[in-house]
Formats: C-alpha cells, sequence, structure tokens
C-alpha cells in the first residue's frame, strides 16, 4: 500500500491554486522528496515536465533555460491552459536561482500559465538561492526525517527498531540484515549526502577533516565534547572556527548539529561545549552501534540510543514549532533538552536505563522557571506517546 505523507495535501493543493508561486521542496537525502512529488503529479491531472540536475555540468547555466523551453513547447503543441515543470537537484547547477528567476519572471510578464516545483537536496544552497535571488517568489515546503509514526504506519516499525535503525524508509526491509543496512547507510546515503550535497556545494577546503568530524559527532550523539578535544581525534589538521563551520553546514543539511548550552547570557550560549545530536538516529547506530540485540540489553548503552532519538524527534518538529533546542547543565546538573520559543522555554529530562532522575531538572525550574518541565520515559510522558506527539503544541500551545 502507498504511503502518503502530510506534505502531499499540502502540495495537491498550492497545484490546484493559480499560479502564484514556486513551490521549493527542500529536506535531506532519501526521505521521499522525488516520491512526494511524483504522487501530486500523478494525481494533480495536470501535464508535467519533470527533469534532474543531478548529472548536469554545474557550470552549465543555461540548462535552466532548456530545461524551460521544453516545458514552454510541450505547453504549446498540447495547446494546454497549464503546464508544470518539476526540477530535481536544482541546488547542483552554480547561479541557479538567477536563471530561474529570469524564467519565472518571463512567463509572468507574457501571462504564461507554467507552475514550478524545485526540489533540492541541500537545504544550506537552497536557502541561499532563495533569499538572495527569489525572495516573493516562492513557497517552501520542509520534508523532513521521518517519524516514528510514519515508519510504524508505513512499515509496521516497532519502537525499539525506531530508536535504534532511525527513519530512513528506504532501509525499512533491510534492518534484519544489519550488515547489509549498515553499509547502505555508509555507502548510499552518507557518502553522497557528505560529498555532494556539503562539499561539492560549500567552500571546504579539508575534505577529509569534514568527514571524519561527521563520523565522530554520529559517534558522540547525546553527548558533550569540545571541539577541542574533538580536534585531538581528528587525523588531518585544522582548527576550532574551521570545525565550527563545518558542523554547522552539517546542520544546515539536517545530518548533525551541535546543541549549544541554555543561557541567559547569548556570548555564554554560542561559546559553550556543545552537545552532538544526529538529525536521525540511523546515522548514530551506522557509526557507534555494535548490534540490535546487544544495544539493547545494555541499559547504559540503550540509554543513549533513547535521549539520541527523542532528540531527532525535537529538532525534526523545531522549524515547524518555532523552537530552538539547546541543553543546560551546570557542575553536575544536566537536563537533556531546553527549548526556547521568544522569552518562553521548556525542559525535558529523558528517563532510560542509562540513568534515573537526577537534580538537574528541579533545579533547571527554580532557576529559570519554564513553563513546562517534563520527564520522558520511565515515570514519565512514555516514548512511543512522545515520539507521536507534536511537541511545539504540547509544551507551547
Amino acid at each position: 500500500m502507498e504511503y502518503i505523507r502530510q506534505q502531499y495535501y499540502s502540495l495537491k493543493t498550492r497545484m490546484a491554486e493559480p499560479r502564484r508561486f514556486i513551490q521549493v521542496v527542500a529536506g535531506p537525502r532519501q526521505v521521499g522528496k522525488s516520491t512526494l512529488v511524483g504522487q501530486v503529479t500523478r494525481d494533480c491531472g495536470m501535464p508535467y515536465t519533470f527533469d534532474t540536475a543531478d548529472s548536469v555540468d554545474p557550470k552549465d547555466l543555461d540548462w535552466i533555460s532548456r530545461t524551460w523551453n521544453a516545458a514552454r513547447a510541450k505547453m504549446t503543441i498540447q495547446n494546454a491552459s497549464e503546464h508544470l515543470l518539476v526540477i530535481d537537484e536544482i541546488q547542483k547547477i552554480e547561479r541557479w536561482s538567477e536563471a530561474v528567476k529570469r524564467e519565472w519572471d518571463e512567463d509572468t510578464r507574457n501571462g504564461i500559465n507554467l507552475k514550478v516545483i524545485l526540489l533540492g537536496s541541500s537545504r544550506l544552497m537552497i536557502r541561499k538561492g532563495l533569499t538572495e535571488s527569489l525572495a516573493g517568489r516562492f513557497e517552501l515546503i520542509r520534508l523532513g526525517h521521518w517519524s516514528y509514526k510514519e515508519m510504524h504506519d508505513a512499515f509496521g516499525i516497532g519502537i525499539d527498531e525506531y530508536v535504534y535503525f532511525g527513519g530512513y524508509p528506504g532501509t525499512a526491509g533491510m534492518i534484519h540484515d544489519e550488515k547489509r543496512w549498515k553499509r547502505y547507510i555508509m555507502d548510499s546515503l552518507v557518502a553522497p549526502a557528505i560529498e555532494k550535497d556539503v562539499i561539492m556545494t560549500s567552500n571546504i577546503y579539508k575534505p577529509a577533516l569534514m568527514k571524519r568530524l561527521f563520523e565522530l559527532g554520529c559517534g558522540y550523539s547525546g553527548e558533550m565534547v569540545s571541539l577541542t578535544k574533538l580536534m585531538g581525534q581528528l587525523q588531518d589538521s585544522g582548527n576550532v572556527t574551521t570545525l565550527a563551520a563545518y558542523l554547522d553546514l552539517l546542520n544546515e543539511c539536517e545530518l548533525l548539529t551541535g546543541l549549544q548550552k541554555y543561557s541567559a547570557d547569548n556570548a555564554r550560549k554560542y561559546s559553550s561545549i556543545p552537545k552532538y545530536q544526529v538529525y536521525n538516529n540511523a546515522l548514530m547506530t551506522a557509526y557507534r552501534g555494535r548490534s540490535f540485540a546487544s544495544d539493547r540489553t545494555d541499559p547504559s548503552a540503550w540509554g543513549r540510543w533513547v535521549e539520541s532519538a527523542v532528540g531527532t524527534h525535537l529538532l525534526s518538529m523545531a522549524e515547524e514549532g518555532e523552537y530552538e533546542v539547546h541543553y543546560w547543565r551546570e557542575k553536575t546538573d544536566e537536563v537533556d533538552f531546553i527549548l526556547t520559543s521568544g522569552n518562553r522555554c521548556a525542559a525535558i529530562e529523558v528517563k532510560s536505563g542509562r540513568r534515573g532522575m537526577n537534580s538537574g531538572l528541579p533545579k533547571f525550574a527554580v532557576l529559570f522557571h519554564p513553563e513546562r518541565a517534563l520527564v520522558v520515559g520511565t515515570q514519565g510522558i512514555g516514548l512511543e506517546d512522545f515520539l507521536g506527539c507534536n511537541v511545539g503544541k504540547l509544551l507551547f500551545g
């Protein structure tokens, strides 16, 4: 049975509206962007042209113009009142947004009813191009990593399997062959994401350093490690500023981030030791896991996976919920996640096999008076319930 993600309905509705904005579907690799757009083009009843820039010379700016003209020609030949042009991996073309702006504005001036959907794997490059050249001409549909509810409804994945193997839909049928699953994650997901979406589209002077930072960061998901200390484990030379910039790029591509410590002082917040957090637990398992059976029966190890899974859920809904994710720690007192929305904050402590409750949550509550202070896990909100909830509504109304 075909699974329909919620973003399908938004995109299909917009395609039925009069031509107004370019629709941009952006998100990380292998989350189903092309599949979703294919479902929409199939169901909307509009003639369409689909092309991809994946194998096009990045400097061939005229490729966009040729593709656009081909769609216009089809529309004329078919004597159609409207036509849909879909371009995948648009960020691979240098200065793509300038070419798109030129063609879109020409159609607007000439009254050509050519609707446009752009897809891109790199949120960094999509946003850069949109804000520089296409301001006021687009709407963004974010397609993130699959949630527990989506993986469960589509593939019958259980809560423990989701915590360990994460939310890549293409790997759901491989989880019982863990060696094959791991190779697929590393070779078919991670390698293209790093090499094509990060290195090829950004100014990366030390690719080997970037890759190693990513591997170590995935292994440390849920832990605080200073960039200075991390440098000692990197074979390539670099400095803290370079590593911080690379970590920002990995965050923009929704692979790995470094959560900052919560503080009322912004200077202290941004100079804090990062707490590493993957966007999809599959990345942590690929670089740190032993086996599902071994890690599931080790309370300390499993607690780390559970905490990281909660972190992935918080990150996945942060943009929609309009909040930021931090952590808090003072000496031995710690709170796993702090969410901030404007001047409001909420605290979340994950209670699992790794450790029981500490004094961090009550001390944070006394110091900062969060709107909500929740425990996820034992004696709190059940993990399965939390991973299925809308975090923004739960914590901020």
